[in-house]
This record gives structure tokens, C-alpha cells and sequence, in this order.
């Protein structure tokens, strides 16, 4: 892709790269560097909450998780008045992104990445599931028509709106700071709002439509308390779990700006409500990465239940058996608040504990594997990375979209 008899100057046009979350978009300007081989955030971004919006609808219902899915798979689907209504504070939320980083930077023509949760539909340019919020099945055609009436030149058509997680792993992979360069094997977990699953194998990230015969998302697996082991990983359901417990719901801690870093200084005070949550949080996290150790290495080992109690069961063969992480990286929220909590006794050394314990103890992991991950029975931290990339989603659209264009500007070129 370096190989293109002409690159387009960093001046002619922005690089921006957005992340739709639940609650919000984050829109980044994003910098190529050595032909396009390296990546770094820019200089311009811009946040909106959906709620910020006009019309926002506050007590929005998903529509039934089984019923999107059936209109899905029968290529039927039809949104509802509540949904187009949210649909449009999402499209709104994210022009406003753009439109404001094309004003602090001064030029107006642009080459967009957009990474979002939920299930894609078939041009990949609309969403057609998504558990949490409205499906937007004209996304990419909606979004272009707003920036484009806001007087804002594409370089070239949004190519998809693609996977949040996936987007995670090509920004680790290609920023000059990201956690899978220079690695062969690594498993990356995002804890935000969701839980994001991201792989690199064989060198190569791999999209998780290619190995879910084998590899379970996190949202897929379940706790023996019924709950999603996302719940115990992600930044939203860490508050969560701790609002239950002192019965407080999510909307009044972050009133109170109560999020897992402040749920962690209380445990460290020894407030029990605080210190049963990060007892949680550092046991599933721990379950977790064995799950994800145990299932490249030796298949399929049952650790978890299932959320959905009809998903098939996991294949236990796999084309990477035998593989072994190189480092298992901890990214986005959940990366800064394990990032605080290095050494310390209420999350890092629990989780650190019994992670080492489950791998020393393991009846499913060779003496090759324990060696690897825990040199004489102590596990090796080198292996287990926190993520700087903060933005990594955005990172990752963005880096997508350059590519792409790239790789079409080289076709072009040499036809």
C-alpha cells in the first residue's frame, strides 16, 4: 500500500477517525506517518452526547434483542418511530463531531473512518442489531448527506461502518504506541460502556466473524450470578455492580461522579461495598484471561455458561492451538483503573494472584505454557500490558478508511 506513485499531502485533506459509543461520539484527526505504516492521534477532536441533542429520547427501549435479530436474518428490517427518532440524535451527534474539527482546523475536505457497536448490515454501511441503542440501517448515507449539506468535501464515501473491538486491534496495531506491534500472538480487552474482544494472531488482527466457530466474545459468556462477565470488566457495569450493592442506580453515582477509579479510592479506605466490587472485578478479569489463555491453546474448555443458553457451543479445534500471548493488554477505562491500581491490594494483586494460580494449577496447560506465562510459579507481568491508546476505536476507524483509500488509489494507478 506504501507503493502508490502519488500520496495526497497531510494538508489536502483531514484523516478523522469516529468512535459512536452508547452515550456518545468521539470524533480524532489522525496523522499518517512512514507511508502510511504508522499512526498517531491529531491535533483537532470533539465530543457530543447524544443527550445533548434535540429530541433526544431519555427512556428509549431497545427493541426486543430477538426480534431485531429475526428481522435481520430474514432481511426485514423495519425500524420503529422511537428508533428513527434516536437514530437521528446519533447521525446529528456524530456531524457535529466533524463539523467542529473541520472548523478548529480549517479545511473541509475529509476522509472519515466510523467504528460502532452492533451487529452490521449486509453493505456494512448501516446497523441492523444493537443491543443498547436504535438501528440505523442508512447510517453512512445519512451521515454523509449531514456533513455534506454542513459544506464539507469527502474524499471518498464512508466504505463501512465497522467494529468497534476490531477497530481497537488496528489502532494497537499500527499507532507507534499501540500494544499488538511487534508481537506475533496478543488478546486485547476494551472495558468502556461494552466490553471489546480484539486478536492478533499469526501476526495478523483478526475480525472475530472469523473465529467465532471457536472464540466466545465477552458479552457472550456468563457469570454464575446469571450476569454477562462484561458486567465485571466494563467501566459501566463496574459502577453498576457497586450502585447494587449500596443501592444507588449508575445515573446517580455519575451525578456524583462516583466511577470505578473513585470505587477503587473507597475500597482502599476500606469501605466493604467498594472492596467486594474490586474482589469481583479482579476474579472475573482473572477467569477471564485464563479463559482466553486456555481456548488458544487447548480449545474450548467450558469456564463459562453462556448469556444466550441456545448459542452453539464453541468448536474445541482451532488453527492456533499450541499458541502462546505474547502480552494480554487491558485498554480504554478499564486500562486506566488498572493502570492506578498497579501493586496495589484491593484490584492489581488479587486479580495478579489468581490469574497465577489458575495457570500453575492448570490441568489443561502444558509445562511449556506455564513457563511461559509464570516463570518459576510467578506470573510474568511483561505479559500483561496496559494500553495508552485511550482512543484507540477512533485510532482504528480512521487508520481502516486511509487504507482502504490507499489500496483504491493504488488499483487506480495502475490500471
Amino acid at each position: 500500500m506504501a507503493n502508490c506513485k502519488k500520496d495526497i499531502a497531510d494538508d489536502e485533506f483531514l484523516l478523522i477517525g469516529i468512535d459512536g459509543g452508547a452515550t456518545k461520539v468521539s470524533g480524532w484527526t489522525v496523522k499518517a506517518a512512514n507511508h502510511g505504516t504508522a499512526f498517531a492521534l491529531g491535533n483537532f477532536h470533539a465530543t457530543k452526547s447524544y443527550t445533548e441533542i434535540p429530541g433526544y429520547i431519555h427512556n428509549f427501549q431497545p427493541v426486543d434483542l430477538n426480534r431485531q435479530i429475526a428481522e435481520w436474518e430474514a432481511g426485514k428490517i423495519v425500524p420503529t418511530t422511537a428508533e428513527l427518532v434516536q437514530s437521528s440524535c446519533y447521525i446529528k451527534a456524530a456531524s457535529w463531531c466533524i463539523e467542529q474539527i473541520t472548523k478548529r482546523s480549517g479545511t473541509n475536505r475529509v476522509l472519515i473512518g466510523i467504528g460502532m457497536p452492533g451487529i452490521k448490515t449486509r453493505d456494512c454501511r448501516g446497523i441492523a442489531v444493537l443491543k443498547n441503542g436504535p438501528r440505523i440501517t442508512n447510517y453512512a448515507v445519512r451521515l454523509e448527506n449531514e456533513i455534506t449539506l454542513a459544506g464539507i468535501e469527502l474524499v471518498q464515501p464512508i466504505n463501512q461502518i465497522g467494529s468497534d473491538a476490531y477497530y481497537c486491534g488496528i489502532g494497537e496495531e499500527y499507532a507507534g504506541e499501540g500494544s499488538f506491534r511487534n508481537v506475533r500472538n496478543s488478546y486485547y480487552l476494551g472495558g468502556g460502556t461494552g466490553a471489546a474482544d480484539a486478536l492478533k494472531l499469526d501476526g495478523k488482527v483478526i475480525p472475530l466473524d472469523e473465529t467465532k466457530g471457536w472464540f466466545v466474545k465477552t458479552w457472550e459468556m456468563k457469570c454464575p450470578d446469571g450476569y454477562s462477565v462484561e458486567k465485571y470488566v466494563s467501566s459501566s457495569g463496574i459502577q453498576s455492580i457497586y450502585g447494587e450493592l449500596i443501592g444507588k442506580s449508575p445515573e446517580e453515582l455519575t451525578r456524583n461522579g462516583i466511577f470505578p477509579p473513585q470505587i477503587r479510592r473507597r475500597a482502599l479506605d476500606g469501605e466493604k461495598a467498594a472492596v467486594i466490587t474490586m474482589q469481583k472485578v479482579a476474579h472475573f478479569l482473572a477467569l477471564l484471561f485464563y479463559e482466553r489463555i486456555t481456548s488458544i491453546y487447548a480449545g474450548w474448555q467450558g469456564i463459562f455458561d453462556f448469556v444466550n443458553p441456545d448459542r452453539p457451543r464453541p468448536q474445541t479445534e482451532n488453527n492456533y492451538k499450541k499458541a502462546l500471548f505474547d502480552n494480554l493488554v487491558i485498554g480504554q477505562r478499564l486500562g486506566e483503573l488498572l493502570c492506578e491500581a498497579q501493586g496495589d491490594e484491593v484490584l492489581w494483586l488479587p486479580f495478579v494472584n489468581e490469574l497465577t494460580q489458575l495457570i500453575i494449577n492448570s490441568s489443561v496447560l502444558d509445562e511449556v505454557a506455564k513457563e511461559h506465562y509464570c516463570p518459576q510459579k510467578h506470573l510474568n507481568l511483561a505479559r500483561i500490558q496496559i494500553s495508552p491508546l485511550r482512543e484507540a476505536p477512533a485510532l482504528g476507524a480512521a487508520i481502516d478508511a486511509y487504507l482502504t483509500w490507499k489500496e483504491r488509489k493504488l488499483c487506480l494507478n495502475q490500471m
